[in-house]
């Protein structure tokens, strides 16, 4: 008997946002090309070039979560405002908006990462989003959405995201088979949606001089802890000087009618 590899769907920006979450909700993941220009692009590496430059990418522990031989950088918000246009990006929302708001009056950022993956590293243990809330169980209510943003072209070879599409319906124990694995391969430009249910992981990179580059962001419901700490990873300051709709989404005000979250604005007008 054959058995079928599995395949991630790709489709172009120019495609509407209702045909794309029907992908994205069947399949549990999708390309996109086109989404970020090359000048946005190069923005992004300038901005973040100094943190990456300074990070030591690490021996491999094979039992450690997270490869070697990578070089990672968070607080990315903080750090690149082209970041926070790929954050506030339009279809990012419609899609979010889609896939969250059936559990949250509001959605916010969850992780903010730059990953530069090395020659040599290997593949990452394969995982879901989601298994950072264990009080449920595969398959989970709709509580994170993961897009990987593609700054370099993703190859077989040189990194790119292993995917386990239709996983986000599996119940829980169930074992990828390697005809059920993919590798993300997509331009510069392009970005990986995935929904928080998905198996995946970072894929190994074999070539011999190849860096392999992208900036995973991923949202959750508003109701939920972030992963990544919002409120530690920027200035108080820098937070309250962006607009409204990037500190909503950053997670810097009350959700559900100011009962979760709330504060006292005097404080932080000092008066």
């Amino acid at each position: 008997m054959n058995v079928q590899q599995a395949h991630i769907p790709v489709r172009d920006a120019t495609t509407p946002a209702d045909a794309l979450f029907d992908v994205l909700a069947e399949s549990g993941c999708l390309v996109v090309e086109g989404l970020a220009s090359a000048p946005a692009l190069a923005a992004l590496k300038a901005e973040l070039a100094p943190y990456l430059d300074r990070t030591s990418p690490g021996e491999d522990d094979p039992d450690a979560f997270y490869p070697g031989l990578t070089r990672r950088v968070t607080g990315l918000m903080h750090r690149s405002p082209t970041a926070r246009t790929f954050m506030m990006h339009p279809l990012v929302a419609q899609l979010a908006d889609r896939h969250l708001l059936t559990n949250c009056k509001k959605w916010q950022l969850n992780v903010s990462a730059a990953l530069s993956i090395g020659p040599g590293a290997r593949d990452q243990i394969l995982h879901r989003e989601e298994d950072l809330f264990p009080y449920w169980t595969p398959p989970r209510p709709n509580l994170i959405l993961a897009t990987m943003w593609a700054i370099s072209d993703f190859t077989a070879v040189n990194g790119g995201t292993q995917i386990v599409p239709g996983s986000h319906t599996w119940e829980a124990g169930r074992v990828a088979q390697p005809h059920e694995i993919v590798r993300a391969e997509m331009p510069a430009g392009s970005v990986l949606f995935w929904l928080g249910g998905t198996l995946h992981g970072g894929g190994a990179n074999i070539t011999q001089s190849d860096w392999r580059y992208g900036v995973v962001l991923t949202y959750t419901l508003g109701w939920l802890r972030q992963e990544e700490n919002q409120h530690l990873s920027m200035p108080l300051a820098d937070a309250l000087a962006l607009p409204p709709e990037v500190r909503s989404r950053l997670g810097f005000d009350m959700d559900y009618d100011g009962a979760l979250g709330f504060y006292d604005k005097r404080i932080l007008l000092q008066e």
